[in-house]
C-alpha cells in the first residue's frame, strides 16, 4: 500500500502447530466435517531493528497450561495438532535465526493459540494494544478460559518488557480507508498496526510491505481468506468466544470494503492454510 516505508523487509510465513474445528462455525455455509487451522506466526527481518515477530504459534506449554479443569476444556473443544519442531523458536533456528535474535514481538491479542511460545524469546520486548492486556490480565479460571487466556505462557517478566503501542502516533491513511485507528508503530511508517477489535478486545493487525508486495496479517478478524473474499461471517456460535459480536461484525465489514477497495493489499488471516503451512517449511514472500 501506499504510504508504508516499505525498506528492505523480509517477510517469512510460518506455522506453529494447528488446531481443528468445524468448518461451518468459522464460515457461514462451510463444511460440517473438521478442517485444520494453523497458528500462524511471521517472521519479519528488520533492516534497522533485526528479527520482529507477530504473534509465535502454539508451544508445548500449551499442553502444560492446559492440564487442568477448567483449561482442559480449552484443547477438547479445539483439538490442538503439534510436534515441537514446529514451535517458533525451532523453525526460527532452523532458518538460521538464534532465539536471542528476535528483539520485538507484536502480539495481534492474547489467545493462547498466538502467544505460546513467549518465554523462548529471553531478549524480546512485547508490543500490543494496552486495551488488550488489561482486558485479560485480571481473569481466572473459567472467566480466563472464555477469553482464551492462559496466564502462564506469559514470561514472568512481561510486563516489564512491555512496550504498548503510543497509540497517538497515529499513521495518516487515504480517506477512504476504511480502519480509521491506524498506528506508526515504529515512527518510520515500516509497522503499521491497525485496530481490529471483536474477536478479541484490542486485537490488531499488522500492515507491512516488501519490495514484492503490501500485506496486512489480520489476525482473527476472519479465520480464511474466504470469508472476505466471499463476504462470509462465521457461524452465530463463534460469537460465543468473541469479546464483542458488534465489534466484531463491524471489522469483518470494513475488511471486507479494504479487500474490494485494495486489492492488491494481501490480506492473511493467521489461521488461513493459503497463506500458513501446516508442516515446518522455509518461505520469503
Amino acid at each position: 500500500m501506499k504510504g508504508i516505508n516499505k525498506l528492505t523487509i523480509q517477510l517469512t510465513l510460518l506455522a506453529a502447530g494447528y488446531c481443528t474445528h468445524p468448518e461451518w462455525i468459522t464460515l457461514r455455509g462451510g463444511s460440517f466435517r473438521s478442517v485444520p487451522f494453523p497458528a500462524g506466526f511471521a517472521c519479519i527481518q528488520h533492516p534497522r531493528l533485526g528479527v520482529i515477530l507477530f504473534d509465535t504459534g502454539y508451544s508445548s506449554r500449551f499442553f502444560a497450561a492446559t492440564e487442568r479443569f477448567p483449561f482442559s476444556m480449552y484443547r477438547k473443544l479445539t483439538p490442538v495438532i503439534y510436534e515441537d519442531s514446529q514451535s517458533a523458536v525451532n523453525q526460527l533456528n532452523a532458518l538460521g535465526i538464534a532465539s536471542e535474535e528476535v528483539k520485538l514481538i507484536v502480539l495481534s491479542h492474547f489467545h493462547a493459540d498466538h502467544l505460546g511460545g513467549l518465554r523462548d524469546f529471553p531478549n524480546a520486548q512485547f508490543i500490543y494494544l494496552q486495551a488488550a492486556y488489561n482486558a485479560v490480565k485480571d481473569r481466572r479460571g473459567l472467566s480466563a478460559l472464555r477469553a482464551g487466556y492462559l496466564s502462564e505462557l506469559l514470561p514472568d517478566d512481561f510486563i516489564a518488557r512491555s512496550l504498548p503501542i503510543d497509540e497517538a502516533q497515529q499513521f495518516s491513511v487515504p480517506k477512504n480507508f476504511p480502519f480509521r485507528r491506524v498506528m506508526d508503530i515504529l515512527g518510520d511508517g515500516s509497522l503499521i498496526a491497525v485496530d481490529l477489535p471483536g474477536h478479541a478486545a484490542g486485537q490488531i493487525g499488522l500492515m507491512v510491505a516488501t519490495d514484492q508486495q503490501s500485506y496486512l496479517l489480520c489476525a482473527d478478524t476472519v479465520w480464511s481468506s474466504r470469508a472476505y473474499r466471499e463476504h462470509r461471517l462465521p457461524n452465530l456460535l463463534a460469537g460465543l468466544i468473541m469479546s464483542s459480536r458488534t465489534q466484531y461484525q463491524d471489522s469483518f465489514e470494513r475488511l471486507c470494503s479494504l479487500h474490494e477497495q485494495y486489492p492488491q493489499l494481501q490480506i492473511v488471516p493467521s489461521h488461513c492454510p493459503t497463506f500458513y503451512p501446516l508442516a515446518p517449511q522455509k518461505g520469503v514472500l
